[in-house]
């Protein structure tokens, strides 16, 4: 697999027990001797150990990277751990990268893949985030997190026998991840509404229907049983997909994923230890359709209306009506057995007043949010 170009079409997906001993099988397939496996100790010891001897027993050479948490104790997708992986890669001999384990792993991976032109393959641990097949890499740099381009991974193998052994809070963070299209979704269809922004209902209707299996199926998702961790990384992965045939994250980050990026960068100044990123985002979508509810409904706003809600706002509220209320948000997160609240998160009133005034400008995106804000 040397000298492949940086852009990969999926090859293949496998969602199903036993699935690490096909990615060994799959490499060798490929005719790859020479591979990086990367993780960190916790997903290491859930997954990474039986890939690395499933690689040795196929006869595929393994340098494994296991990558170190920064001075908060947390593996972060900074320059640090970036510069820890690049310096592993030979350009000559690496024939992949393998990334063992959830969002910030794959991150790393996928970033490091696109500067040196080398394929890498997933293997997820938890059924977290719905990156795993993005094509764009958040990473810290100099203590900002910004998307940067990546590459997509060739294949995804997840194993069932794996994935329901992540830990509850984890399964509850890709469950708030998935909820958070409720708001992102909204704000999709706001900003197309007011300012042109590109808008694709396919892309929509496929991000809407991953979203509902995970709403109907929230109890097994909870109680973390084979079918409804299935549903759940099925969902993430339908999520991620159709961000990619869009080409940008506009049917699953809306005005709740800027709260959370906001709330993300605060904690890294301050050196406190992260917040999962579902868990975050989860919560951020109970406020914000606390938020929208209130300024569209009840005509409670930050400033004054804005002119757009004022010539949408028919619109706006037929769309709103979509989005649950805020207690039945809450209540769809304590019963995937995560937080549901800032208070369980640990978010302060001063961080999240400050965020609400100022998340909307992290990001170029007409939500409503901004339109609030702005008015």
């Amino acid at each position: 697999m040397n000298n492949v170009p940086v852009e990969y079409a999926l090859d293949q997906m496998v969602l199903e027990k036993g699935a690490i001993k096909q990615a060994a099988a799959y490499l060798k397939e490929k005719g790859c001797q020479n591979v990086i496996l990367t993780a960190d100790g916790n997903t290491y010891e859930a997954a990474g150990k039986e890939l690395e001897r499933e690689l040795k027993a196929a006869g595929v050479g393994i340098r494994l990277c296991l990558i170190e948490p920064g001075p908060s104790g947390d593996v972060v997708a900074d320059e640090p751990s970036l510069l820890q992986l690049l310096l592993e890669v030979n350009p000559e001999t690496t024939d992949a990268v393998i990334a063992a384990g959830s969002g910030t792993i794959h991150d790393i991976v996928r970033f490091v893949c696109y500067k040196t032109g080398k394929p890498f393959v997933s293997v997820p641990t938890a059924p977290s985030v719905d990156g795993f097949t993005s094509k764009g890499a958040p990473l810290i740099v100099r203590g900002v997190k910004k998307t940067f381009p990546a590459t997509g991974p060739v294949a995804i193998f997840a194993d069932l026998d794996v994935l329901t052994k992540a830990p509850q809070q984890l399964v509850a963070a890709g469950f708030g991840d998935m909820l958070g299209k409720y708001t992102s979704l909204f704000d999709w269809k706001f900003s197309h509404l007011t300012a042109a922004e590109p808008y694709d209902q396919e892309v929509a209707d496929m991000t809407e229907k991953a979203l509902n299996a995970c709403v109907e199926h929230v109890d097994e998702i909870g109680n973390r049983t084979e079918e409804g961790i299935r549903i759940l990384m099925t969902s993430l992965i339908e999520s991620g997909i159709a961000m990619l045939k869009f080409g940008q994250s506009h049917p699953a980050s809306g005005a709740e994923h800027h709260l959370s990026h906001f709330w993300e960068m605060e904690y890294l100044r301050r050196g406190s230890r992260a917040l999962l990123h579902g868990a975050k985002v989860g919560v951020a979508c109970a406020e914000i359709s606390r938020l929208y509810h209130n300024a569209a409904f009840r005509g409670v706003y930050p400033r004054q209306e804005p002119d757009m809600l004022r010539k949408h706002g028919a619109q706006v509220r037929e769309w709103l009506g979509a989005v649950p209320a805020e207690a039945e948000i809450r209540s769809l997160l304590q019963r995937a057995g995560g937080p549901s609240s800032l208070q369980e998160l640990g978010i302060d009133d001063g961080l999240f007043a400050e965020s609400l005034r100022e998340a909307h400008l992290l990001r170029d995106r007409h939500t409503l949010l901004r339109a609030l804000n702005e008015a």
